[in-house]
């Protein structure tokens, strides 16, 4: 197996993460990162293989492609519960929310409180 160079980014605070993460498992980044793109791969290469269309929409959903609303509906699912469940077992992690949609729910939170 060859091995070949890549350059990518990464936000900042993720890569000091991914550094602590690293050192703890006595390993390193690259083997992190290789490890998990390994992984991925693999995943929707059996999926595809089996005609899984439930992983593509979980890995829309993990990469924000599609909202959960429309990831329950092409599941056929109604709890975000079994949403949660499906992507624990998928090994995907969970979507994360824009900064402007995370401050906006912090502000609606603090009006709450006042």
């Amino acid at each position: 197996m060859a091995n070949v160079n890549f350059t990518g980014f990464a936000d900042r605070d993720l890569l000091k993460r991914a550094k602590v993460i690293a050192a703890k498992a006595d390993t390193s980044i690259n083997a992190l990162f290789n490890a998990e793109l390994r992984y991925l791969v693999e995943t929707f290469e059996s999926a595809e293989s089996k005609s899984n269309v439930n992983y593509r929409t979980l890995l829309d959903f993990s990469l924000g492609r599609i909202d959960g609303l429309a990831a329950m509906d092409a599941l056929g699912i109604d709890a975000e519960e079994d949403l949660f469940l499906l992507m624990a077992q998928a090994r995907l992690p969970m979507p994360r929310l824009s900064e402007n949609t995370t401050r906006a729910m912090v502000a609606d939170l603090k009006s709450l409180s006042v």
